[in-house]
């Protein structure tokens, strides 16, 4: 889902906080890549 206001991003950031952590090729780190999508796409539409 894309992040479309302040709260949809602040929660996107935490998860990526809760996941820093997974190890890569696991299910965890491979759902880190979403969130990290997502909030690079906001941050470059609204923080370039």
């Amino acid at each position: 889902m894309p992040i479309e206001t302040k709260a949809d991003y602040r929660s996107a950031l935490k998860e990526i906080e809760a996941l820093m952590a997974a190890e890569r090729d696991t299910p965890e780190g491979e759902r880190l890549d979403v969130p990290v999508t997502l909030v690079e796409a906001y941050e470059n539409r609204h923080y370039p």
